[in-house]
């Protein structure tokens, strides 16, 4: 059986109780934290920024995947790998040079991730898949939590999944949009191996139990 790895998105936490949130759902069994950066330009909403960053890697030893949807994201790489991220997955749609972005990121020991909007085909990668740890597959248009999750995502996680396995290339299929209990293991079985769920976990009365759901569905 595939392991699926369960990343519990922090936009969706309470703020206030931003250390307790992490401990938490770490005891619980998540195996990253995805961290969203948002600069009001690239989308709507204005979340946090490196300081931030900085404070949540001296809570916790999890892998911290931070989502940069900012514009000009060369600009800020360097500094979102000091404040501690250990994966920087930057927006095809916002980066000008993404082999050049791929490349700084895995010169500095990082995983180098690239998303797509709802809108944009997977095909836009075909020429730099080997270059990449991840992809981030949006089943949502990025820029606010607890929006639904867009089906047509699904054909996009499987033709990825397809490509992926015809090239032999390791990248792995990251998830992230409107997942819930009730359509996670269309997702998985789609091919993902990393689900991003933000309202599913945080918004449950258990942590453990949410995330676990998630983990096992099939």
């Amino acid at each position: 059986m595939r392991h699926i790895r369960i990343a519990p998105s922090l936009l969706a936490s309470d703020f206030s109780r931003l250390a307790e949130e992490i401990k938490a759902v770490e005891m619980a069994g998540a195996d990253m934290l995805h961290i969203d950066v948002m600069d009001g330009r690239f989308v709507p909403n204005i979340t946090i920024g490196q300081p931030v960053v900085s404070s949540i890697r001296k809570t916790t030893k999890l892998p911290l995947d931070v989502h940069l949807m900012i514009v000009d994201p060369m600009d800020h790489i360097d500094s979102f790998i000091d404040a501690g991220a250990d994966i920087v997955t930057v927006h095809l749609e916002a980066c000008n040079h993404l082999h050049r972005a791929m490349a700084t990121i895995k010169s500095a020991g990082r995983g180098a991730g690239v998303s797509l909007n709802p809108a944009t085909p997977v095909v836009m990668l075909k020429d730099i898949l080997e270059e990449l740890s991840l992809v981030l597959i949006m089943t949502v248009n990025p820029g606010f939590g607890g929006q639904e999750f867009i089906r047509s995502g699904l054909d996009k996680i499987k033709e990825l999944d397809r490509i992926r396995q015809s090239r032999n290339a390791s990248l792995l299929i990251e998830v992230d949009g409107g997942i819930t209990a009730q359509n996670v293991a269309g997702v998985i079985k789609a091919g993902a191996d990393i689900v991003v769920a933000g309202t599913a976990i945080f918004g449950s009365k258990d942590y453990r139990q949410a995330i676990r759901r998630l983990k096992l569905a099939r």
